[in-house]
């Protein structure tokens, strides 16, 4: 199994942005629904097949 963690930020000029650890993976939108919709989008560009794989998206409120 493989695990991306991904730094989630809040822009100053709005919305949010996503960037993997480890792994040259950048994302962005407007609200954090759309960014996880960005964020599947954005591994199944950087990963080949991924699309076949199970996908789960977990969040942790600091």
């Amino acid at each position: 199994m493989l695990e991306i963690i991904f730094i989630v930020e809040e822009d100053p000029e709005g919305g949010y942005s996503a960037s993997a650890l480890g792994h040259a993976i950048f994302t962005q939108a407007d609200t954090l629904e759309e960014l996880k919709m960005n964020i599947k989008d954005a591994l199944k560009c950087h990963f080949d097949g991924l699309s076949n794989a199970k996908q789960c998206l977990r969040h942790k409120n600091s």
